[in-house]
């Protein structure tokens, strides 16, 4: 295939994949769309939190499962069962009544989140796949729509919840429909470079050469046996944990430091906005600066994020917390970026699908930390012990970051 043809059909797929991760980054809207069921149902935070570390677990299985049949039945059907799943998990969670808590933990929790695992990871793996040369901005783009979903839908979707006339039940089941359609369509326009498409090189700049090596395609089990990405893992965890935990509360924890509702919830759109932002600033410095500068950048980022919160926290401090979200959006932005570019770099393209989602479990790790700092935060009765707990992860996992190697 000509490399004109090539440029413009792999710009077609970015925008389509960019679309598709803006409705299915709704995921991360639960400080919005748990509102309804903390509100009008009376369900705990305790309760509410534990969904959304159901709803990372398996996201993060979905993408793994997704990986999987992708290889076995291709782009556009993955992707349409994905949207399927999608669908019934948003319009059932909308039919919840309050008596229906466990069913929260299925519907949102399970079938929505694995539907968009799923499609979370055949769209990132096969855009991707077109952009061996700036595999940085690639992911980085796509993981903006993602991160941007709050901001865009969730004000509409929290105005919507107060709309007499729509309300809560015909909310979830419009986001359903919507989501789904969105997904489906993708399924019929993505596709997978074939064989004898030639795709621009990758240029490795000054920067980079330091670690620049080899590209080695990794089975999934050499990649997990690997020293190197134990490290990784555990260290990509514990930077998520910070972000998964201020967006599991994020608008509680504005109305904390005497922020008005409306502006919470503003806020926690703009903490999707800088998560945004730091998804493609992240994607583009890793293309120029290479891993390892990259990785400790965002690392260093993240401990700044946490203290600032945290003092902000004890100060009472509106502006402060205001920083500390803003600080933390980028930071988190950074951590899919980081891993999508990274899993490529060191374990090639062969297998990335699979070793992706397998990465990507960090998020599963991550998620329990957020159940963890609403236990603290119900037991303490404030968001100190939380950020301790953050700010002390995030300078471990800065020790870890130094220790990474080629594999």
């Amino acid at each position: 295939m000509q490399t004109a043809a090539v440029l413009k059909k792999r710009s077609i797929y970015l925008f389509t994949g960019v679309v598709s991760m803006l409705f299915s980054g709704v995921l991360y809207a639960w400080s919005i769309l748990k509102v309804p069921f903390k509100e009008d149902f009376g369900w705990t935070d305790s309760a509410l939190a534990l969904n959304f570390t159901i709803t990372m677990c398996f996201f993060c299985l979905g993408a793994f499962f997704g990986s999987l049949m992708n290889k076995k039945a291709g782009v556009k059907i993955t992707l349409i069962t994905a949207g399927a799943l999608v669908g019934t998990g948003f319009v059932l969670t909308g039919l919840l009544t309050k008596n229906m808590l466990p069913g929260l933990y299925i519907t949102y929790g399970f079938l929505a989140a694995t539907g968009i695992g799923i499609s979370y990871n055949v769209t990132v793996s096969t855009v991707n796949a077109w952009f061996p040369d700036k595999k940085g901005f690639s992911a980085g783009l796509l993981m903006m729509g993602f991160g941007v979903s709050t901001l865009l839908l969730g004000n509409i979707i929290s105005s919507l919840f107060g709309n007499e006339s729509i309300g809560v039940t015909k909310t979830y089941i419009l986001l359903g429909l919507i989501t789904a359609a969105v997904i489906i369509a993708s399924g019929f326009i993505l596709k997978k470079p074939s064989e004898d498409t030639v795709l621009p090189e990758a240029k490795i700049t000054s920067s980079a050469k330091a670690e620049s090596f080899e590209a080695v395609d990794f089975t999934p089990l050499q990649m997990v046996k690997s020293f190197t990405f134990i490290r990784a893992f555990i260290c990509m965890a514990f930077i998520t944990a910070v972000g998964n935990c201020v967006i599991s509360f994020a608008r509680d924890l504005m109305l904390s430091v005497d922020a008005a509702p409306s502006l919470a919830t503003t806020l926690v759109g703009v903490l999707s906005v800088f998560n945004g932002v730091g998804r493609i600033l992240t994607g583009i410095l890793f293309d120029k600066a290479g891993r390892k500068i990259t990785m400790i950048s965002a690392n260093v980022l993240t401990i700044i994020a946490a203290a600032v919160t945290l003092i902000a926290v004890v100060s009472s401090s509106l502006p402060l917390c205001i920083a500390g979200l803003c600080l933390t959006g980028i930071s988190y932005g950074s951590c899919p970026t980081v891993t999508s570019a990274f899993t490529m770099a060191f374990y090639g393209k062969k297998s990335f699908a699979t070793n992706y989602s397998i990465m990507n479990f960090n998020l599963i790790f991550a998620s329990f930390f957020a159940t963890f700092s609403s236990t603290l935060l119900t037991n303490t009765g404030s968001y100190v012990a939380p950020f301790i707990m953050l700010l002390v992860l995030s300078v471990l996992a800065l020790g870890l970051n130094f220790s990474i190697r080629k594999p």
